[in-house]
């Protein structure tokens, strides 16, 4: 197709939208439309006629796109040299209608479902029709405001499924739900956040609380773990100091009985040697005294013979071991009255306290038995 340098844009301006056509259509009057456009301005309307020389149509065209129309456009777009302008931001809506480099959008509208610059924006604020669609701030992704099913608008919600419907989901799927308008749902949703807005941050300021309680039991409990342990540790070191004390005096008191006893045994060993010894002197004098011829001396020496060296009666003497009866006992009555002056003076610690009595309780009662066995080791039989 040869290029036309007498082609302006006005041949390929769509007279809804006022811009370059996008999928340029025909209508059965020759009038040349953009295809979301002339759709878009027939939608919801009974009766359709042209938006440029009112024509009506009986039925709603079949319309296919213009592929003379659109190859002279895209040829006409690339012979029009494009102006650079600014990029739209990632967090901004872009014009739905921009070619090339897409401006931010500063309407959408909820009839067309196209956001619009402030160029493209013109018509709707100009032409009558247009005037009466809906215009909000930029949204993003306005397909998601038609049915999928149906292919029409979301304009109710369903009370029953709590989702939003269009006019012909209400004659189908939802026909025995109640439905009402987006907006009047809207407000009482909104509403509801209203509450949700005064309730919740008086919950998060009670969980605050809470928290505050929870962490000041906690401070709490350590301070007093920290002077339960003082406290108990106290106790407990005397206890243990106590029975160490106690250990150090019974094995003193044993270790004495037994030192006794050794002292006995020592002398009696002693006394029997220095008997042996004269025992042996005197065997060897008699021994010496019977070998000897002379008359005189051995008469002489034998008076001094007759009479034995001084000796003990050995059968009756005995070590008897050293008895230890008592001696337990006396330094575990001992700890249980230190015992009791400390349950005394500090009760919290009675349960603790109480096991180490009971202990000690249970101690004596086998040293009793232990000892009653030792002395009557047949007794139990």
């Amino acid at each position: 197709m040869a290029s036309n340098s007498s082609w302006s844009e006005d041949n390929f301006t769509c007279p809804i939208c006022l811009d370059v056509f996008n999928s340029p259509v025909t209508t059965p009057c020759g009038h040349n439309f953009c295809r979301t456009c002339i759709t878009t301005c027939w939608d919801g309307h009974v009766l359709l006629k042209c938006p440029l020389c009112k024509e009506i149509f009986q039925t709603r065209p079949n319309l296919q796109v213009n592929t003379l129309i659109s190859g002279m456009v895209d040829q006409f777009r690339r012979s029009v040299r494009v102006t650079e302008q600014p990029c739209v931001e990632p967090a901004e809506v872009p014009c739905d209608v921009c070619t090339g480099t897409q401006l931010k959008a500063v309407k959408s509208c909820l009839v067309c479902f196209i956001s619009y610059c402030q160029t493209h924006l013109e018509p709707h604020q100009r032409v009558a029709v247009l005037k009466r669609h809906r215009l909000v701030e930029p949204i993003d992704r306005l397909e998601d405001r038609m049915c999928k099913k149906h292919d029409r608008h979301l304009e109710l919600f369903c009370q029953t499924e709590q989702v939003c419907v269009c006019q012909f989901c209400t004659e189908g799927d939802h026909r025995s739900h109640p439905v009402v308008p987006l907006k009047e749902e809207y407000e009482v949703k909104r509403a509801q956040l209203g509450k949700i807005e005064t309730e919740v941050p008086q919950m998060i300021q009670e969980r605050k609380l809470k928290i505050k309680e929870i962490k000041d039991t906690v401070e709490l409990s350590n301070k007093d773990a920290d002077r339960e342990i003082a406290d108990g540790g106290q106790v407990l070191t005397a206890l243990m100091n106590c029975m160490e004390k106690c250990r150090d005096e019974f094995n003193q008191t044993v270790k004495e009985k037994l030192k006794s006893t050794e002292k006995q045994a020592e002398d009696l060993i002693k006394e029997l040697e220095q008997e042996i010894e004269d025992l042996t002197n005197r065997i060897s004098e008699v021994k010496q005294l019977s070998q000897t011829e002379d008359h005189l001396h051995f008469l002489q020496t034998f008076r001094s013979l007759k009479s034995p060296p001084p000796t003990r009666d050995w059968t009756t003497v005995e070590v008897r071991p050293p008895s230890y009866v008592g001696t337990l006992r006396r330094s575990l009555d001992q700890l249980e009255e230190t015992l009791n002056m400390e349950m005394k003076n500090l009760p919290v610690l009675k349960s603790t306290l109480k096991k180490c009595k009971c202990l000690i309780r249970l101690t004596h009662h086998n040293t009793h038995q232990l000892f009653r066995w030792k002395v009557h080791p047949h007794s139990s039989r």
